[in-house]
């Protein structure tokens, strides 16, 4: 699955607000086609945002520690 780049976030949001605009602006002059291709494109960009927001909290690092051997004689 290909995760989109964090880094995108504010880009996705603009994306996602704009659409929502959009989507206000074709129901008030009743471009009734208009608004289901928009709302198809408004799902897609909140699936990424999601999927932003599912990934981002769960990306730390892990610090191993480098194992030892001991010997057993």
């Amino acid at each position: 699955m290909h995760w989109p780049d964090p880094a995108q976030r504010d880009r996705l949001t603009d994306i996602r607000d704009n659409l929502t605009a959009r989507i206000a602006e074709a129901e008030r002059e009743g471009w009734l086609g208009e608004v289901e291709g928009l709302k198809i494109s408004l799902a897609g960009a909140e699936d990424k945002l999601a999927r932003i927001e599912r990934r981002t909290p769960n990306q730390h690092t892990v610090h191993l520690r480098i194992p030892t051997l001991t010997s057993n004689r």
